[in-house]
């Protein structure tokens, strides 16, 4: 397995030239699994990993958190990136001291939003939410270890200001010291095309989805440089397991368990993947 340093030094190199799919995975199993298939890179899902603990979506405490980053972070051979949400602090001292512990946990990358939690004020002011962004990049500096920083701009995504205001917002995160930008809630190739442009040369993830109807090749010749899917695959496997769950409570049936992965192919990839990772 490679060690931290040569996971991070992997994870920066993804992110110089080309594009990459960067799925989310939410648990070691899932990571694992996905690791198998191929990918180079994971990153996690707040939603994805809440839903796991019988938790809202921005609900998990911190240290749970922080334990789930280590077992992706320690279980993988990928470079992990953390979705870090808004850092689990009101201030941007809080963000600093929170963001040192999450590079603790091994992760290669990690993204600070702008979002705050709370309906009545959705995002961040730009100019604090500048000054926690440089708290995170000040934090990874100091610590030495060469972390990517993604700056998140979510106002497509809470329903708060518009396509120029979230291009001010990632402009000025790029000037903070992000190293990756990211919009989620993007949907046409003219406004990926113009946050690309606004952001250039740093790269840009894009969040797809099934609704966009953009396939790789598509969005890295639009130049997007990584492509994560955030809480859809956890979202796939607990739609699945709902209908199967719902027909048996309500119906007393058993027809959507026809067509699902089989037992013992499920014991020999993990069985080989155990293997790889003693040996």
């Amino acid at each position: 397995m490679p060690n931290t340093a040569e996971k991070r030094r992997t994870f920066r190199k993804l992110h110089e030239s080309g594009c990459f799919v960067i799925p989310n995975p939410w648990d070691l199993g899932s990571a694992r699994y996905l690791q198998g298939l191929g990918f180079q890179a994971l990153a996690t899902t707040s939603s994805g990993f809440a839903f796991s603990q019988a938790y809202a979506d921005g609900a998990v405490p911190l240290d749970a958190v922080l334990a789930h980053f280590r077992t992706l972070a320690t279980g993988s051979d990928l470079p992990i990136n953390a979705d870090f949400e808004h850092g689990f602090a009101p201030d941007p001292d809080g963000v600093a001291r929170n963001v040192r512990r999450c590079i603790e946990t091994g992760v290669a990358g990690l993204s600070i939003e702008d979002s705050t939690g709370d309906k009545a004020q959705p995002i961040f002011p730009l100019s604090e939410a500048v000054t926690r962004l440089r708290a995170a990049r000040r934090a990874i500096d100091e610590s030495g270890e060469d972390v990517l920083l993604v700056g998140r701009a979510e106002g497509l995504l809470v329903g708060h200001g518009d396509l120029d205001e979230v291009v001010a917002r990632l402009q000025a995160y790029a000037g903070a010291g992000a190293d990756v930008l990211y919009a989620p809630k993007l949907r046409t190739r003219e406004e990926i095309a113009r946050v690309i442009a606004a952001v250039a040369p740093k790269p840009v993830n894009f969040l797809n989805s099934v609704d966009f109807g953009f396939s790789v090749a598509d969005l890295a010749a639009m130049g997007v440089r990584r492509i994560s899917v955030g809480g859809t695959l956890a979202r796939v496997a607990w739609t699945a397991f709902s209908r199967a769950a719902r027909e048996i409570a309500e119906q007393g049936t058993f027809s959507t368990f026809a067509g699902s992965i089989a037992n013992a192919e499920l014991n020999a990839f993990f069985a080989q993947d155990r293997t790889k990772q003693v040996s």
